[in-house]
C-alpha cells in the first residue's frame, strides 16, 4: 500500500474507531489494527494520535455541514426563514443515525479544554463553519450584504448554537427530541402569532 493509501486508510480507520470506542478509549494500537498500517505512518502524515483523530472529526462534520449546506440552499424561491427551518428539521431528523459521532464530538470537546492541540483544531472548525453558515445567510438575504457584516456572523452563530443545541438533546434524550416536521409547525405557529399580517407568506419548509 502506498503513503498515500495509509493516510486515507488512517483517516477512515479514526472514523470507524470514534463511532464504536468514542474518542478517549482511543490508543494507537486501535489505529494501526484498524487501519493495517504501522505507527509510523501515524506520526509520518499526522503527527501524534490525537491530529489524526481531530482531523477524522473535523473531516465528518465538514462533510455533513456541506451536505445539509447544499440541501438548504438547493430551492432558490425559499425566503430565508425557511432556509433556517429547513435546516433544523433536516439536523433534528438526521441525528439519531449520527448518535456515536456526536457523543465522540462531546467527548472531544471536553478534552480540548486540557489539551492545547486538539483546542486550536476545535476553535479552527468552528470558525470554518460559522463562515460557510455566514456565506449562505448573506445569499439568502440576497441584498449585497457580505459575509463578514456582523449580521451575517450572528445569525451564523446562531444557526450553529442550535443544531449543537439540538444534537446535546439527542444524546442526553433521545425520545423527547422533536421530529423536523414537529420543530418546524412549532415554529410556523410561533411565527404566525408573533407576525400575523405575514403568517401566510411563511408556513414552513419550502417544497420543491
Amino acid at each position: 500500500m502506498t503513503a498515500v493509501g495509509h493516510r486515507e486508510q488512517l483517516l477512515a480507520a479514526a472514523r470507524t474507531l470514534l463511532e464504536t470506542k468514542g474518542y478517549a478509549h482511543i490508543t494507537a494500537r486501535d489505529l494501526v489494527a484498524e487501519s493495517r498500517t504501522n505507527l509510523a505512518s501515524i506520526g509520518y502524515h499526522f503527527g501524534s494520535k490525537a491530529a489524526l483523530l481531530n482531523r477524522a472529526i473535523e473531516d465528518a462534520f465538514a462533510e455533513w455541514a456541506r451536505q445539509l449546506a447544499d440541501l438548504v440552499m438547493a430551492d432558490p424561491q425559499a425566503t430565508p426563514l425557511q432556509r433556517a427551518w429547513t435546516t433544523w428539521a433536516t439536523v433534528c431528523d438526521a441525528l439519531p443515525a449520527r448518535r456515536p459521532l456526536l457523543q465522540a464530538y462531546v467527548e472531544a470537546l471536553a478534552q480540548a479544554q486540557r489539551q492545547p492541540e486538539l483546542h486550536r483544531d476545535l476553535a479552527r472548525h468552528m470558525a470554518d463553519l460559522r463562515a460557510m453558515v455566514a456565506e449562505r445567510v448573506a445569499v439568502s438575504l440576497d441584498d449585497g450584504t457580505k459575509p463578514s457584516d456582523p449580521r451575517c456572523q450572528a445569525v451564523a452563530s446562531f444557526v450553529v448554537a442550535v443544531c449543537d443545541g439540538l444534537a446535546i438533546q439527542c444524546l442526553l434524550d433521545p425520545g423527547a427530541t422533536p421530529a423536523g416536521q414537529d420543530l418546524v409547525a412549532g415554529l410556523a405557529g410561533v411565527f404566525a402569532a408573533s407576525f400575523p399580517a405575514q403568517s401566510a407568506t411563511v408556513s414552513g419548509p419550502s417544497r420543491r
